[in-house]
């Protein structure tokens, strides 16, 4: 992947994942860790790496790819989440599949001292309304949007589809969230994919508004009342400002 070519991309809500067993896939995603190398690991002014957080692990992947085997623990975790009732012998069957029509594992390229990949994090909280921060998204290299309605059918190049891992949203729920909420919303989701896959990272539309409201930004608000549901948006929203405030991302809030 070009650096220099700016990539959006579409995460599914936590229903959307069901697409696995259903044959449809939306989204981009890449596979690597940070490495520790004897030179600075990317060619941005400060270089995001794992050192830098305590909630790295990397023996959780946060792409699927055709090598990769999911334990049925984590199966039964993600399948009580879709509320569905085929078993673990038809999702092995449905991700074969898959790696037939699409590439079995991402192809982009590794962490590089000549290299700054830039991304941002685009949430859909309200206080984006108005806040102009679209030049400094654009500006990115990397793009992740926030939640549209999953279409049947989409027309892409199968070549660029990526999947991600059951087994990372399980572990972004129990290891950042520590299990609070039903399950992460999408946007912190894609915050703790950023923190793995990029060199710098940029945080937009998170939070309630300035009435403290949670809302859509594409919404009229009709409900005043309206809360983040199943997911814990207030701690997510904490964790995204705490680790602002160690200085390891930079968090536009709008307000």
């Amino acid at each position: 992947m070009n650096s220099k070519v700016r990539v959006i991309i579409f995460l599914l809500c936590v229903t959307g994942i069901s697409v696995f067993l259903n044959g449809h896939v939306l989204g981009r995603y890449s596979k690597y860790f940070f490495q520790l190398q004897d030179t600075s690991p990317c060619a941005c002014e400060k270089c995001l790496s794992e050192d830098d957080l305590n909630f790295f692990n990397k023996s959780v992947e946060p792409f699927l790819s055709a090598n990769y085997i999911l334990s049925e623990d984590t199966f039964n975790w993600w399948k009580r989440l879709q509320n569905e009732a085929r078993n673990f012998s038809t999702y092995k069957t449905t991700v074969d599949r898959l790696f037939q029509m699409f590439p079995p594992g991402p192809d982009v390229k590794e962490p590089s001292p000549d290299l700054c990949r830039t991304c941002a994090v685009v949430g859909n909280s309200r206080n984006l309304k108005g806040s102009h921060y679209g030049p400094l998204i654009d500006v990115n290299d990397i793009i992740m949007r926030s939640y549209g309605p999953v279409k049947s059918k989409i027309k892409a190049n199968k070549d660029l589809v990526m999947l991600i891992n059951p087994a990372f949203m399980r572990y972004v729920h129990e290891v950042w969230l520590e299990k609070k909420g039903k399950y992460p919303s999408t946007g912190f989701m894609a915050f703790v994919l950023a923190l793995h896959i990029c060199d710098e990272v940029h945080v937009f539309g998170f939070g309630a508004d300035k009435y403290r409201n949670w809302s859509h930004y594409w919404e009229k608000l009709k409900d005043s009342n309206l809360k983040t549901g199943p997911h814990p948006g207030t701690d997510e929203y904490r964790i995204i400002q705490k680790v602002a405030e160690q200085q390891k991302i930079k968090f536009y809030t709008g307000w």
